[in-house]
């Protein structure tokens, strides 16, 4: 299997991190969930971020590391401040960690969001505990699929992949 090497992220500032923002080198070793999305975006609101919820309560315990990535590539204005973000935030129970893409420095795709070649949001990420992606779906995907490839990542790490009772 030839699998690619997740870049580090680039970031301009984490919300809900701790003194030392966490990165990808530094979680090596660890099943991460990387959810990107912008707060204005309907299907990640309604679909992407409460699932993200879910397999951080569900797997949290696991082994699974659940990160956020907000990535604004539109209506700079409204949703392009950390306090904006960091409101929303709160408003949606979000408490994993979530960086904020660095902005484009040509164009207007963040940087983040150009080196993993997304396509838009929500686009939801699956790295192995080798630091590979394992998953890069653009849209939608169902809790059951989301859920089996976590245990099967998780299986992979050594890790318990039953998940707990939110």
């Amino acid at each position: 299997m030839n699998l690619k090497k997740a870049p580090e992220l680039i970031t301009s500032e984490w919300v809900n991190g701790d003194d030392v923002p966490p990165t990808l080198e530094g979680l090596s070793g660890r099943v991460i969930l990387l959810e990107c999305f912008q707060m204005l975006c309907p299907g990640c609101v309604s679909h992407a971020l409460p699932q993200a919820r879910r397999a951080d309560l569900a797997f949290r315990d696991k082994g699974l590391v659940v990160l956020g990535l907000h990535s604004v590539f539109e209506h700079h204005e409204a949703q392009g401040h950390r306090a904006a973000l960091a409101a929303f935030m709160h408003e949606n129970r979000i408490t994993f960690p979530v960086a904020i893409d660095a902005p484009a420095t040509t164009g207007f795709i963040p940087q983040t969001m150009t080196r993993y070649g997304m396509q838009g949001t929500p686009t939801t990420l699956l790295i192995d505990a080798g630091g590979h992606i394992r998953m890069q779906r653009f849209g939608s995907i169902t809790d059951l699929e989301l859920g089996v490839a976590i245990g099967s990542l998780l299986n992979e790490a050594g890790e318990p992949a039953a998940p707990t009772t939110p």
